[in-house]
């Protein structure tokens, strides 16, 4: 069991706002003025956000942070939500379609988190997973713009799905912000 003392300090790069993240002029996701008009256009950079903040909770960061499981007994490390993130992007790519739905990456269930080791060629091979399943889910989806248009065996609507893309982001940057800060201390948005 870990002791307090054996807890890394809280920092942050900030010098603006201590509990964030990072100086607004700094943030890559701060798009100082109006936001996107419209709706999907709307969905689609609050998506970007969340992929953006999840490979900044990741930054700086080596294979063995990455994996290491900070809060005990539970599987979930950094690499692990890149991992499950890659996965579920092939899972919603799956929803869509009218075909045969595509294997899973990583096997088995849970084996996004319960496999996610400590060395570079598995933290390469996530980020390019992660990368590719985005990419070929952006490119169906923006053959698609009308947000009410439903796809796939189950007839899912496009606004929909988009919602739950947001929201699955959402939920694990949350998540990634704890196990950054177990890892090294480092704290914000």
């Amino acid at each position: 069991m870990r002791r307090m003392s054996d807890r890394p300090a809280r920092w942050t790069r900030a010098t603006v706002y201590p509990d964030m993240w990072a100086d607004p002029d700094d943030d890559p996701r701060d798009n100082q003025g109006a936001g996107p008009d419209g709706e999907l256009a709307t969905l689609l950079d609050f998506l970007s956000g969340y992929r953006m903040t999840l490979r900044m909770k990741c930054e700086g960061l080596d294979p063995e942070q990455l994996a290491r499981r900070s809060v005990p007994p539970s599987t979930m490390s950094l690499l692990g939500l890149v991992r499950h993130l890659a996965e579920v992007e092939r899972d919603w790519h799956n929803w869509i379609s009218d075909g045969d739905p595509l294997p899973k990456l990583y096997g088995r269930k849970d084996a996004d988190f319960d496999l996610a080791v400590a060395e570079q060629s598995e933290v390469d091979a996530a980020y390019a997973d992660l990368a590719r399943e985005q990419a070929a889910l952006d490119a169906s989806l923006a053959e698609h713009p009308d947000l009410g248009e439903r796809l796939g065996r189950d007839g899912i609507a496009v606004r929909e799905l988009m919602v739950h893309r947001i929201d699955e982001y959402a939920r694990h940057c949350g998540h990634a912000d704890l196990l950054r800060e177990c890892v090294d201390g480092r704290v914000g948005q």
